[in-house]
């Protein structure tokens, strides 16, 4: 398998052209790559937390699903060691765009292998989360004395994510 692009490479947002279909032939792309992402919410679910405290992009962008899992990863890490069974953390955006690379070859004997531009969509190297201007990415529900761990944490997953983010702490309303 081929070397991993940069973010960069695949940081702006563009229109989805990646229709799945449950009918193999009406699909545009033959095989969605699978998610890495392990876990979408983690720490207690059944207690509730009255503050939450959030990670907003500053832009509107795609971020990879490795990426992703490896902002979840540590940021989980840093609050099982903080505020070890009073938290809950929960990833929000789901990555659904398929991304695809046309690999080209370079190198003697590299115009018999490629096909150039003929057959040009490319083939799918991995799935992305499409995020808007101020869209949170993960929240951490926490007690009053774990708000710097939460933070702490969030400011752990945001040095693995490709974009410029902003921590919020908010209230959760006591209204159901």
């Amino acid at each position: 398998m081929a070397k991993l692009l940069n973010a960069s490479a695949y940081r702006t947002v563009k229109r989805p052209y990646t229709r799945k279909s449950k009918y193999r032939k009406k699909s545009f792309v033959r095989a969605v790559p699978h998610n890495k992402i392990v876990r979408f919410v983690m720490g207690n679910r059944q207690k509730e937390f009255p503050y939450v405290v959030k990670l907003r992009t500053k832009a509107r962008l795609q971020i990879r699903h490795d990426a992703l899992e490896a902002a979840r990863t540590t940021a989980n890490r840093a609050l099982v060691k903080g505020a070890p069974k009073n938290y809950r953390m929960r990833i929000r955006p789901y990555p659904h765009h398929v991304l695809r690379n046309n690999p080209l070859a370079a190198g003697a004997g590299a115009d018999r292998m490629s096909t150039g531009m003929k057959h040009s969509f490319g083939t799918p190297i991995g799935i992305a989360a499409q995020l808007d201007e101020d869209q949170v990415v993960f929240e951490a529900f926490v007690e009053k004395k774990d708000i710097a761990v939460a933070k702490l944490a969030m400011n752990r997953g945001r040095q693995k994510l490709p974009c410029a983010c902003r921590i919020t702490i908010e209230r959760v309303s006591d209204e159901k």
